[in-house]
């Protein structure tokens, strides 16, 4: 093939008529229109001057135009490097400047925030809106709607993203055109994707599930997606009744059931929920189908990997559980201290080998090293165990890595931020139980002596360097962190203690 993954996802929809997304109010975009619009970008990221291999940087909001962008990456051989839109500029900075993206997109709310962080980064700033609109759409608007893809090969990066570990930066994992190809080929087959189905999209495109999971599987199968900017409980009841599949995050299912119009009725002509990126409750999962006769079908994935295993399509699907490797994925269960592989059913660190897995941390050899083992094996930092049947638990994680709402929060920078506050000796945070995220964020801190704190004062100090999903919603004052006999903050107490701060009425 001339360029793996561009020809297998979207060259090979050219000249087709059929609707490839459809907007919440009706619209309809083609999968010719689509990527007549991805070469007109194409073509803007040539007069701009990249070339294959440079990184664009993007914080735009979700649109047709958006996923347009990613395509028109993969066509020049760029390296796609989505970022959160609710990151900060000085979030932004950091991964601007590390990856050394050549263009940074943003919309036009953010332009001037962000003028300063293209300067010092030696990049180019455009801009394009959720309508369409910006100076990217207007050097686009003249271009040929036809492009020559760029050569490339399954080992050439075709994306950046960014994870974060509890210590350290940022790291950003380089994926190839292998990695995202063989990682949507694996889940089209078992996930029984086709041409008939419609799925319902209210995911972020920033982050793998609704980009390089739910997208790329809709472009493999030839599906129709009802593309949907943001969840809305209205949105998706009046929607469900167009489709057959469903992908979403624990948060999304909880407040569904919430509603009293999601019912078994709703949902008959469905053929599959799908949930990842954090962990579903049991009892989620019992009232899910204690509601609407379906099974929700949970995977898990990561970013330096996308997915690695998943709940049979056919076969029980068990709560707590998130069932078997994927085709082609190497899964065992190995001692932290030795990497010895364990016998099945004993708890360990969970290390996985597969074409999904990623190249490396960007800039990152020795993080590298730590983390992707020669033999192939990477070291996820996640606990499990497979029980006598094969199936796949996650008991835990290795590191405090805090997951909210599907994305990764890093401890360190928040207490960073705390620590630097007037009155404050010190501070831990973890993330704790929540109903709807997974987990969300729980910041404990110590008042210097004679200091009394103002916790709403702190909350706000911060909440300007952080991304709303990042920014604690409660803090406690304790006397004192707990630590073990060398002087480390023993967060699994703290978890333990403030474990119940976010149940349910």
């Amino acid at each position: 093939m001339n360029n793996p993954l561009y020809d297998t996802l979207f060259g090979c929809h050219q000249g087709k008529t059929s609707p490839f997304l459809e907007l919440a109010d009706g619209t309809v975009m083609s999968h010719t229109a689509y990527l007549e619009l991805a070469a007109q970008y194409a073509h803007v990221f040539t007069k701009l001057g990249l070339k294959p291999e440079d990184r664009v940087a993007v914080q735009i909001g979700k649109s047709p135009e958006a996923l347009a962008v990613y395509a028109a990456c993969v066509q020049a051989g760029l390296v796609f490097l989505p970022l959160n839109t609710a990151y900060t500029a000085s979030e932004v900075s950091y991964f601007v400047e590390n990856s050394g993206a050549r263009l940074l997109l943003c919309d036009d709310t953010k332009a001037e925030a962000l003028a300063p962080v293209a300067a010092a980064t030696g990049a180019a700033l455009e801009t394009l809106n959720d309508d369409g609109s910006g100076s990217f759409t207007d050097l686009a608007n003249p271009m040929s709607t036809s492009f020559p893809t760029v050569a490339r090969t399954e080992t050439d990066l075709a994306a950046f993203l960014y994870t974060s570990g509890t210590t350290g930066r940022s790291k950003g994992a380089m994926l190839t055109q292998g990695n995202l190809l063989s990682n949507t080929q694996a889940l089209l087959g078992e996930w029984a994707f086709t041409a008939d189905d419609t799925l319902l999209h209210a995911l972020p495109i920033f982050h793998t599930h609704g980009l390089f999971v739910a997208t790329n599987i809709a472009l493999l199968a030839g599906s129709k997606i009802l593309f949907v900017p943001k969840f809305d409980p209205d949105t998706m009841i009046r929607l469900m009744s167009k489709a057959t599949t469903m992908m979403g995050v624990p948060t999304f299912y909880t407040r569904l059931l919430d509603d009293a119009r999601f019912t078994k009725d709703l949902t008959s002509h469905m053929r599959l929920f799908i949930s990842g990126s954090a962990p579903l409750l049991a009892e989620t999962h019992l009232q899910f189908e204690a509601r609407t006769g379906h099974r929700i079908l949970e995977r898990y994935g990561m970013t330096e990997t996308n997915m690695n295993t998943s709940n049979p399509y056919k076969g029980e699907r068990r709560a707590g559980t998130v069932g078997f490797p994927l085709p082609g994925v190497e899964l065992k269960i190995t001692d932290s201290q030795t990497g010895a592989t364990l016998p099945q059913g004993e708890i360990g660190e969970i290390e996985v080998r597969g074409p999904n897995v990623f190249k490396g941390y960007w800039q990152m050899p020795e993080k590298t090293a730590e983390e992707l083992r020669e033999n192939g094996f990477f070291i996820t930092g996640d606990l499990g165990q497979i029980d006598e049947d094969g199936y796949l638990h996650i008991v835990g994680r290795n590191k405090d890595l805090i997951i909210s709402g599907g994305y990764n929060i890093y401890p360190k920078e928040i207490e960073l931020l705390l620590d630097n506050e007037a009155g404050v000796l010190e501070s831990a945070v973890v993330g704790v139980p929540h109903p709807d995220f997974g987990e969300t964020v729980v910041g404990v801190v110590v008042a210097e002596k004679g200091v009394e704190l103002d916790l709403d004062q702190l909350k706000q100090n911060i909440s300007g360097s952080l991304a709303r999903f990042k920014q604690p919603q409660k803090l406690f004052v304790v006397d004192e962190l707990p630590r073990n006999t060398m002087g480390k903050v023993q967060k699994k107490a703290l978890r333990e203690a403030y474990k119940n701060t976010y149940q349910k009425p």
